[in-house]
C-alpha cells in the first residue's frame, strides 16, 4: 500500500482507478482518460496533487543559497507574488530535479516532484553547509490543480470573496497567499489555471465542492497526455540526474547573468556549451497508424540515433506524438523503429498544444 492524499477516500467514491505513483496510490482516471483530457482543454477540470512535495524555504540567507542551489535565479522574483521555474542540478550538469519556486511574505515556497521527495530533500540538507537558512516540509498541506479556460472564473465563484479578487488579479506565473490558502496562476497542462495549496484538512471539503459545482475530477493519464501535449518535462523520463538542461529544451531557464553567481553546476554547463551541445529534445509526429511510446528508437539519415523520451497517443491533435532525444544535426524528418518496423515521423519543435491551439 501506498501513501495516500487527504483526497483518497473520495476518489474511491468517483470510481477512480487508483495506481502506484512514485509511492503514492494516485487516480488514474475516473472512467475515461481521453474525456477528461478534452474537458480539460475545452473547459476545466481539477487535480489532486496533494503528492507534490511543498517546501518552505526562510531565513535571511535564504535568497543567497537559492542562488547557488538553483539555475535560474530568484534575484529575478521582483517582490512577493512572483514564481518562476528552474531546474537544481548536481556538479556535473544533472538535473535533480526540476521545480517551481514562489517567492512568499517570509522567503520562499519550493514544489518539487513527490517521486524526487528524498533525493530533492537529501541534496538540498547537503548544500546547506554554514548558510543561516531554515528548510520547512509541509506535509500538513494539500494542493489541487484547476486547470483550463474556465478554471479561474468557475473557482471564482466558489470561494470566498477576498479569493475571488485576487484570482482575478494574478497575472500568469504569480501566486500569493489569502489567509491558510495559496493561490497561484501556474500549471502542467499548457492551458491556464490555479494551483492551490491549502490545509489538509480542508482539502476533501474543497474537492467535493468543486466536483458538486461540475468541476470533473482529472487522474494523472490525462495528467501526462496533457503536460506532453504542452511540451512539458516529466522527470525521471524526460529529465534525470544524467541529462543537462542544455539537452533538455530548458535553456531558457538557466540565469546566466550575472556572471559571478557561480550556481552548482554551472562550470559543468558552461564546458558542454563551449564544446558544443551534441544533444536537443524535439518533438516527433507520426503521421502513421501506431503509438509512440519512450525508449522507442528514432534514426536520422546521415546523422545518427536518438531515444524517444516520452510518448502517447495525442487526443487533440488526434494523432501519436513524442519527446525525443536527438543529435543537434537533426532536421526536420527522422524514423522511429515500433516493433521491428520503421515509421517516418516528422520533427517539430517540443510544444503541439498550448491553451488550445494547435502548434504544429
Amino acid at each position: 500500500m501506498g501513501q495516500r492524499t487527504p483526497l483518497y477516500d473520495l476518489h474511491l467514491a468517483l470510481g477512480a482507478k487508483m495506481v502506484d505513483f512514485g509511492g503514492w496510490d494516485m487516480p488514474l482516471h475516473y472512467g475515461s482518460q481521453v474525456e477528461e483530457h478534452h474537458q480539460v482543454r475545452r473547459d476545466c477540470g481539477v487535480f489532486d496533487v496533494s503528492h507534490m512535495t511543498v517546501i518552505d524555504i526562510s531565513g535571511h540567507q535564504a535568497k543567497e543559497w537559492l542562488q547557488l542551489l538553483l539555475a535560474n535565479d530568484v534575484d529575478r522574483l521582483h517582490g512577493c507574488g512572483h514564481a518562476l521555474y528552474s531546474a537544481m542540478l548536481n556538479e556535473q550538469g544533472g538535473v535533480v530535479d526540476d521545480m517551481i519556486v514562489y517567492c512568499a511574505d517570509d522567503g520562499y515556497r519550493l514544489v518539487v516532484n513527490a517521486a524526487t521527495r528524498d533525493q530533492d530533500l537529501a541534496w538540498m540538507q547537503a548544500q546547506l553547509g554554514s548558510y543561516q537558512v531554515h528548510m520547512r516540509e509541509r506535509p500538513d498541506l494539500a494542493m489541487l490543480a484547476i486547470q483550463g479556460p474556465q478554471a479561474r472564473h468557475k473557482i471564482a465563484e466558489l470561494v470566498t470573496q477576498s479569493r475571488g479578487v485576487l484570482i482575478h488579479q494574478l497575472k500568469p506565473f504569480e501566486g500569493r497567499a489569502d489567509g491558510d490558502w495559496f493561490i497561484a496562476r501556474t500549471g502542467y497542462t499548457g492551458e491556464d489555471g490555479l494551483e492551490i495549496v491549502l490545509p489538509a484538512d480542508q482539502a476533501p471539503a474543497f474537492f467535493n465542492d468543486l466536483v458538486g459545482a461540475g468541476i470533473s475530477p482529472i487522474g494523472l493519464g490525462a495528467r501526462d497526455t496533457l503536460r506532453l501535449e504542452a511540451g512539458m518535462n516529466l522527470y525521471g523520463q524526460d529529465i534525470h540526474l544524467g541529462v543537462s538542461p542544455l539537452a533538455a529544451n530548458m535553456a531558457w531557464s538557466i540565469a546566466w547573468e550575472p556572471a559571478s553567481r557561480n550556481f552548482i553546476g554551472r562550470a559543468a554547463l558552461e564546458a558542454e556549451r563551449a564544446a558544443g551541445v551534441q544533444l536537443k529534445l524535439v518533438g516527433l509526429v507520426l503521421e502513421e497508424r501506431g503509438v509512440l511510446r519512450a525508449h522507442q528508437v528514432v534514426r536520422i539519415a546521415d546523422v545518427g540515433e536518438g531515444e524517444i523520451t516520452s510518448g502517447s497517443f495525442s487526443p487533440t491533435l488526434s494523432k501519436s506524438i513524442a519527446l525525443a532525444r536527438v543529435p543537434m544535426a537533426t532536421a526536420d524528418r527522422a524514423e522511429v523503429e515500433i516493433r521491428g518496423k520503421w515509421y517516418p515521423v516528422r520533427v517539430v519543435k517540443p510544444t503541439f498544444v498550448r491553451h488550445g491551439k494547435t502548434l504544429i
